[in-house]
């Protein structure tokens, strides 16, 4: 097409042949446009109007030859077309005539026809009012059925009736009497429906919670009574442990199975719960039903929390927290059983709103409580509400935290209640060695603290050494131990133990060692309290042991991890301290009664004229006094302690003797007067040789001999009785014969000295005499000590 579009401008331009292609075009039924386009923009749209005139007439002449041509055949055409004509008005008359005739014989039949489609359609109708009446007996028999559960209060088939006939039959019904009476009553009885399931469940509601109490009270309880079985098996357990460790014998382990109990949760109605929601998700209406549930059970749930301000938290905590031990048994059960009538997370939401209210309340009481015991009542109910709750899934920690965040606050309130049983203990002693009679009593008062001396049961009457606040003490100790684990347990921490030994270090230190320095720096104790509160502080030292393992035994823990290296108490430390203060109050008390007997500056004539045949009277009361002392101490004291009073005591004399030479009262003293000390040593080393094997103590390998205490004042005495004196400058006699002595005490002392008694015109006798030996090396030792000072 398009290279005959190429071609036609050259046709054009030459204006000929323009008719014939112009008409194959036409002809052929092609596109004229371009051949149009090409005339105008040549400009010769002349041309082309005259061609197209030109092929019109050619076409009429051609239609005018075609119709000469045919004209004869179309009027042969028409010829029997008139004839066809004739021939069909002649079949309609002979056909018109056909139906007269055939409706003349029908008419009969048509009227019976008529009498049989009128019994058909009376036949019809009947069935179609028997269908419609049995259709109709059947609602009004479910009908029927609606108002028997509605007597009946039965919501559950008469919700499923209504659903049939609402399903079933309402559509189907043609009777619209019936229909709009139905239509009508079926809201009625659904509002009636629900209202009934509503009320039903609020009855519910009343009661749940009035049986809420009664639920966590009976759920705490078999948590108590579960806790109580597992601390006896902990018991029995470390009691086998410990025969096993002492080589009792075999222990035997036995598992009581009929004291084991499944799982066991807490049975209750949730019956109308399961039967108003099942209503209401048959009436379509389920998420109002969960959104009122809901609503309801927070708002039980926030009167709950609210304690009365009439009655005292601690007498209305078990029942509020065991109300809320209820709630939540209950929530749980509805959780898990009602379908989807509670989401777990409109559960943790009302747990959240509990759990803040509950820790800020328990937060809130223990600030203002000042009795420990009343501390632990709480707290001993919160942990059983925690365990009880644990096992239904509920997280409990806030709970746990609160009472870890008190407990500084408790055993502060604990301290303060034991140091006044303490305090009092400790006054109220007489400080005499405790007397046991019974077998009963010497299991009560040593064996159970671990204070025995032998393995071996003594014979009663038995003496301990120690005083009656000693068992007291342990006692009070024990039971701060045991209230100390009874809050610690059960919580939190993962090592309870260390806790409870912190606190335990901390009420030894603080209390008992401070009320026993108390006693001890009062200023009014004698000498035989003060070494029977030696003695005691001992024995409590040692008991320091006893108590690790009673903390370690409460705790739950080996005892063997107790007897590691380095795993003591702090306050054994403190306690020896403390003890090492008694011995210097007591040696100071016992220092203070030999000043009273010796009085050596009163008792000693310095200055006698004749050498003395015996001792000072003094010496034997002193000697005396010791026995007793000695005595006394070695019933209660170990020998390292009866060393260290002895030795004490006996280097106070050593002392008080040189201390007497250097009194400025002694201006003079003679030779009589260094004897008559001489005697008195000589009977106090007799004295401290026979206590020093008497006592045991020269089978205790001690390296100093009590004799070895006076050892200061017997070379001093020699020295005063030497016929040389002044081998006290010789660096190798001094260093054995006059070691313990001091240059300046010596001096001093030997410018008191003289040689001769004080006798009347004692020095004109004497005046040409020669001076003796003795006399003569004195004088050289006064010189060259006062050379050498």
């Amino acid at each position: 097409m398009d290279d005959k579009q190429k071609k036609r401008p050259a046709v054009v331009n030459g204006d000929g042949g323009i008719d014939g292609v112009l008409a194959t075009a036409i002809r052929n039924g092609e596109d004229l446009c371009p051949i149009v386009r090409h005339a105008f923009e040549v400009g010769k749209p002349e041309v082309l109007v005259n061609q197209l005139r030109s092929i019109v007439k050619k076409k009429e002449v051609e239609i005018e030859e075609l119709c000469k041509v045919h004209y004869e055949e179309f009027i042969l055409a028409v010829d029997e077309l008139r004839g066809v004509l004739l021939d069909a008005d002649e079949l309609k008359n002979a056909l018109s005539g056909e139906n007269s005739q055939l409706q003349d014989v029908a008419s009969s039949l048509l009227s019976k026809l008529e009498e049989l489609l009128a019994i058909y359609s009376i036949n019809k109708n009947v069935a179609e009012a028997i269908q419609m009446l049995k259709f109709c007996g059947q609602v009004l028999n479910l009908c029927s059925k609606c108002n028997t559960y509605i007597a009946e209060a039965n919501f559950h088939p008469l919700v499923k009736t209504l659903r049939v006939i609402e399903r079933d039959y309402m559509q189907k019904i043609s009777i619209r009497v019936l229909q709009r009476a139905i239509e009508k009553r079926i809201p009625a009885i659904r509002s009636y429906i629900e209202k009934k399931a509503c009320s039903d469940f609020n009855d519910w509601l009343v009661h749940i919670r009035q049986s809420a109490k009664e639920i966590g009270q009976l759920a705490i309880g078999q948590t108590a009574s579960a806790r109580q079985r597992d601390a006896e098996l902990r018991t029995q357990q470390r009691e086998a442990e410990e025969q096993g460790r002492l080589g009792a014998g075999d222990c035997a382990y036995a598992l009581n199975v009929e004291q084991m109990e499944e799982g066991s949760f807490i049975k209750f109605d949730l019956l109308p719960v399961y039967r108003a929601h099942h209503i209401y998700t048959c009436l379509g209406i389920q998420d109002r039903f969960q959104k009122y549930y809901f609503e309801n059970r927070l708002l039980q749930l926030n009167l709950d929390l609210e304690i009365s301000s009439s009655q005292p938290f601690l007498e209305s905590h078990q029942g509020f927290f065991s109300q809320i031990a209820g709630y939540f048994i209950v929530e749980d059960g509805v959780l898990r059983t009602a379908g989807r009538l509670l989401s777990h997370s409109q559960l943790e939401t009302i747990w959240d709103t509990a759990m803040a209210k509950m820790t800020s309340l328990l937060e809130e009481q223990f600030s203002g409580l000042e009795i420990a015991s009343h501390f632990l009542l709480i707290k001993d109910y919160v942990t059983l509400l925690g365990a009880t709750l644990k096992r239904y899934g509920y997280q409990v920690a806030p709970l746990l935290d609160v009472l870890d965040n008190c407990r500084d606050r408790y055993h502060e309130l604990l301290i303060n209640e034991f140091r006044k049983q303490i305090s009092d203990v400790l006054e109220n002693d007489t400080y005499e060695q405790m007397v046991i009679r019974k077998e009963y009593e010497y299991n009560m008062n040593v064996l159970s603290f671990n204070l025995q001396t032998s393995d071996i049961m003594p014979a009663f009457p038995y003496i301990a050494p120690f005083s009656s606040s000693v068992p007291h003490v342990c006692r009070i100790v024990r039971s701060f131990i045991e209230d100390s684990v009874n809050y610690l347990s059960y919580s939190s921490h993962v090592n309870l133990y260390d806790v409870v030994k912190r606190y335990l270090d901390k009420f030894l230190n603080d209390v008992l060692n401070e009320a026993l320095l108390k006693i001890i720096h009062n200023g009014t104790l004698g000498v035989s309290p003060a070494m029977q509160i030696t003695a005691n502080i001992a024995v409590l030292e040692h008991a320091c042991e006893h108590f690790l393992r009673q903390a370690a035994q409460l705790c739950g823990i080996p005892v063997r991890l107790v007897e590691r290296p380095h795993g003591g108490l702090t306050a054994r430390a403190l306690l020896r301290a403390t003890q090492n203060a008694a011995y210097i109050e007591l040696s100071n008390l016992v220092s203070s009664k030999i000043d009273e007997f010796m009085d050596l500056v009163n008792n000693i004539n310095w200055t006698a004229e004749d050498p003395p045949q015996m001792g000072n009277e003094y010496i034997n009361v002193v000697c005396i006094y010791l026995d007793t002392l000695i005595s006394t101490a070695q019933l209660i004291f170990p020998l390292d302690a009866l060393h260290k009073i002895a030795s004490g005591a006996l280097e106070h004399i050593s002392d008080s003797i040189v201390t007497a030479f250097l009194c400025e009262n002694v201006k003079r003293f003679n030779l009589n007067a260094v004897m008559c000390i001489d005697n008195d040593l000589k009977a106090l080393e007799t004295f401290a040789e026979d206590k020093f094997r008497s006592t045991g103590l020269n089978n205790a390998e001690k390296e100093c001999n009590l004799r070895d205490c006076l050892t200061e004042a017997r070379q001093l005495v020699n020295l005063l009785l030497s016929n040389q004196p002044e081998n006290f400058m010789n660096p190798v006699i001094r260093e054995k014969s006059y070691g313990a002595l001091d240059y300046k005490k010596v001096a001093s002392i030997c410018e008191k000295f003289k040689d001769s008694p004080d006798r009347l015109f004692g020095s004109l006798s004497s005046r040409n005499s020669k001076q003796s030996a003795r006399k003569k090396s004195m004088d050289a030792l006064k010189r060259r000590l006062k050379d050498f000072s």
